[in-house]
């Protein structure tokens, strides 16, 4: 993984810092519907303004498609985020270059807090368009990123802007790095990799990258059925992708080659229709009726995955094993993150997951606090599985402050 500079690393006392945040939350009828992300960033704002920088806060939100658009108006965030960070007053600046931008963090005092309006309001930041990355540059002695879920991007607040400035990793950032390294980089052995969902066609980047770093491939959810469909297995009446049968043997193949073993379901829990409550049965994978669909992975299949996770030092997850919104399809995955967090606790392992679906599944097991390091990164996360280069952490190569 690339050397990154973190706040530890860089004197901020007097200066301005640009700092690169997420705040593209869920609003409600004018109201922020879910704080995640604002409280996740709060530490690295705090930490600064207790240093005495003059912090310069920017983010997107939504998609206004290079156009100021009121409804995508950072605006409503100001207060949030003052709360977020223990009342500390935050300025809002009704633009994010310019005139109005440059006066705006030129009056800041020492631990002072701006927030800019919307990055997106300008076509040049999802461009990463030099003249715009110039003109964020012009707004700060230093750069901070603190918003790994934006790293896959290629915008000038992400990418640009940190070749012009003095650059860092905020705290949430750092974390994300950190666990992420931990998990897969320099991981310690064995490593356990969980993936569910329901199609192949979207992870299979995923799965090809991980057989070549993880010991054991664990399968589940909607996706395992088309792995046992490529093995001639009869799965009823199972959502399936039967054209990428071909993809997934050779993804057996290439894993068997690697040395990764591949835990696909043992036995599976199936019903006739797909409602909360529906009578279902667990059966031995080779005794799916014709007319049963495949929703969870079995007990005996519970049973080989909690051996995988209590002989493994690392697990990386991504996906529930069954259709877990509804009971009781959610069993394997409460089950399984359960023994995860078990373990987690006991020391015995380090446990890392992130994607959308994954955080739900964890939060309605309960365990959501209970894993080393859960990823809200979304998009990013599941790129860093792939094994791609995020430009916004590529960005952050070692830099002399």
């Amino acid at each position: 993984m690339t050397a990154f500079r973190t706040l530890d690393d860089i004197e901020v006392a007097g200066r301005r810092v640009l700092v690169r945040v997420d705040l593209n939350v869920p609003m409600r009828e004018g109201a922020v519907g879910d704080t995640t992300r604002i409280d996740r960033v709060a530490p690295t704002l705090k930490e600064l303004a207790a240093r005495g920088a003059r912090v310069v806060a920017a983010s997107h939100f939504g998609r206004p498609k290079g156009k100021p658009v009121p409804a995508m108006s950072l605006a409503p965030l100001a207060e949030p985020l003052s709360r977020a960070l223990g009342g500390l007053p935050v300025r809002f600046v009704s633009d994010c270059v310019g005139e109005r931008a440059e006066a705006a963090a030129a009056s800041l005092a020492p631990g002072d807090v701006a927030l800019l309006e919307n990055l997106r309001f300008h076509a040049g930041e999802e461009a990463n368009d030099p003249a715009f990355a110039d003109a964020l540059a012009r707004l700060a002695d230093l750069y901070v990123n603190d918003a790994f879920s934006a790293a896959h991007r290629a915008h000038a607040s992400t990418a640009a802007v940190a070749a012009r400035l003095p650059s860092a990793a905020g705290r949430l950032m750092q974390a994300e790095l950190e666990a992420l390294g931990k998990a897969l980089q320099a991981p310690e052995r064995p490593v356990v990799a969980v993936v569910g969902g329901a199609k192949v066609s979207t992870k299979l980047a995923i799965l090809a990258n991980l057989i070549r770093r993880v010991d054991r491939l664990v399968i589940g959810g909607a996706m395992a059925n088309t792995f046992l469909h490529a093995q001639g297995v009869a799965i009823g009446a199972s959502l399936h992708e039967p054209d990428l049968a071909e993809e997934a043997r050779r993804i057996v193949g290439e894993a068997e080659g690697a040395g990764c073993e591949i835990v696909l379901p043992a036995d599976v829990v199936v019903t006739r229709e797909f409602r909360e409550g529906a009578a279902s049965e667990a059966v031995p994978i080779d005794e799916v009726p014709p007319d049963g669909m495949i929703l969870d992975v079995g007990p005996e299949t519970c049973a080989r995955i909690e051996a995988a996770l209590g002989g493994s030092r690392t697990l990386v997850w991504n996906g529930p094993l069954g259709a877990f919104e509804i009971a009781p399809f959610d069993r394997a995955t409460n089950v399984c993150a359960c023994a995860a967090a078990r373990l987690t606790g006991a020391g015995a392992l380090l446990s890392v997951a992130g994607g959308g679906d994954t955080v739900a599944a964890l939060q309605g097991a309960g365990v959501l606090g209970a894993f080393s390091y859960v990823s809200t990164a979304g998009g990013a996360f599941l790129e860093w599985l792939e094994g791609r280069t995020l430009p916004g952490v590529a960005a952050l190569e070692t830099r002399d402050p």
